[in-house]
């Protein structure tokens, strides 16, 4: 049997839950218990931090579409609607996947905030972490980026924040120009540089506009269709392996659906494709194959034996980035 915790003595007053300020690990806890603060107000508080949020854009218009641009789209915007409107003196809020030197978020000069969405996070919450950041940049002085900071256990998360009755519709950019208007005259040395080198490195990406969250990207190999899924994984998966099975699973002669990246609870199949095939090529496969998918998640028949290998060779060739 492990010791009895100290008794705290009667009479003493007691902090609320709400009041217990922040000390160090090591210190007393503010509570009174007469334990250290990390194995008492601190632990619940560490693990509220850590505790990994599976699905963090869920309950957000779009949510596809927040995990593409987290995970595999280079550059891109995306205007964001509060549930309270603007404040006085922001004409606009929008998301964009990266900005200049990692920065978290930026209020420019003419007041507007830039919301990043790539950049590392301190929580398990990811939507938990951007809502500080965005309630930040609201407050910041223009023309002023946001740096990083811990976020509160227990503060707004986007859900709270956000209009959900309002669209969520990314614009994908072929560069990062979108960071500074007039980058050529107004950069400064440092923003052009990074701008330079993230231009460098951005894969060509283009959104698919007959089917929702399928993006285009091309590389020296091969070109690609990624396209992130709102379906519960195990049922997206047996109709995939369904149609796999069929031999029905490909956007047409030279393409093949590869596997599937799992990030933000959301699956992501992949298909390889031809160089020469460009996104308005995928386009018309794309509506044709989102057909055949709908009538293989409507089955509710055993998998047979040649579909649960088909979904076995799926499954293998998964990968989670989130």
């Amino acid at each position: 049997m492990g010791k009895k915790r100290p008794q705290t003595k009667a009479g003493k007053p007691q902090a609320t839950d709400t009041t217990i300020p922040v000390v160090g690990a090591r210190e007393p806890c503010p509570c009174g218990s007469g334990r250290r603060y990390k194995a008492c107000h601190g632990r619940a508080a560490a693990h509220a931090v850590t505790e990994l949020v599976q699905r963090p854009f869920e309950g957000l218009p779009g949510e596809c579409d927040w995990v593409a641009l987290r995970e595999l789209v280079p550059a891109a915007t995306a205007p964001l609607h509060l549930k309270d409107g603007l404040p006085e003196g922001v004409p606009s809020v929008s998301l964009a996947t990266v900005l200049p030197m990692a920065w978290p978020a930026l209020r420019r000069d003419d007041g507007s905030v830039l919301l990043a969405l790539q950049n590392d996070t301190s929580s398990g919450d990811l939507s938990r972490d951007l809502a500080d950041t965005l309630q930040r940049a609201l407050a910041a002085a223009p023309g002023t980026p946001v740096a990083a900071q811990r976020v509160p256990a227990d503060g707004p998360r986007l859900q709270d924040l956000l209009d959900p009755a309002a669209g969520f519709e990314p614009v994908v950019h072929s560069g990062f120009e979108f960071w500074v208007p007039d980058a050529e005259q107004s950069a400064s040395p440092e923003v052009a540089a990074s701008l330079e080198r993230a231009n460098a490195a951005a894969i060509p990406t283009v959104k698919l506009s007959g089917v929702d969250a399928a993006y285009w990207c091309e590389t020296p190999e091969k070109n690609h269709l990624r396209w992130v899924m709102p379906h519960p994984e195990e049922r997206l998966l047996d109709a995939l392996a369904r149609l796999h099975a069929a031999g029905s699973s490909s956007l047409g002669e030279g393409t093949r659906l590869v596997g599937s990246f799992r990030a933000h609870g959301l699956v992501v199949p992949v298909w390889d494709l031809p160089t020469g095939m460009g996104a308005d090529e995928c386009e018309k496969p794309a509506a044709e194959f989102a057909e055949r998918l709908a009538g293989a998640l409507a089955a509710d028949t055993p998998l047979t034996a040649e579909e649960r290998r088909a979904r076995g060779g799926l499954t293998n060739r998964q990968v989670t980035l989130s």
